[in-house]
């Protein structure tokens, strides 16, 4: 990683799930900007071009983590993009495979989720 901290957003309907996976971030060197939905998460994208990853929950009112996928692909935002579910990840990565990564919400995630995104930032 650059001496710069990559800009990670995070979104979640959840404030209190969308901190704890920000600080589990912030605690591998990531800034971390929070939005509450999706809605809000495409504001904070317009508003802020140093944002380069994207991690969504799938279930959200309004509009869910798919549904955010897809509306910034339409928007040709192109930086990585990580679902985050607390159901099983396997049927939602068959359905889009066009998505960088769908993680499933367990213990594991405070190490998998840096490594992933360590992996995919690199690969961008």
């Amino acid at each position: 990683m650059s001496d710069t901290a990559a800009t990670i957003l995070v979104v979640d309907d959840d404030l209190f799930t969308a901190e704890l996976t920000g600080m589990v971030l912030e605690m591998s060197g990531y800034e971390v900007i929070i939005a509450e939905g999706g809605l809000d998460a495409l504001e904070k994208i317009a508003e802020n071009s140093a944002i380069c990853l994207v991690v969504s929950d799938m279930n959200m009112p309004i509009m869910d983590g798919v549904q955010l996928f897809k509306e910034l692909r339409e928007q040709e935002y192109g930086q990585p993009f990580v679902l985050l579910t607390g159901d099983n990840a396997e049927p939602l990565k068959a359905a889009h495979p066009d998505m960088d990564a769908i993680l499933t919400k367990d213990e594991n995630m405070q190490t998998v989720l840096p490594e992933l995104i360590e992996t995919l930032l690199a690969r961008a």
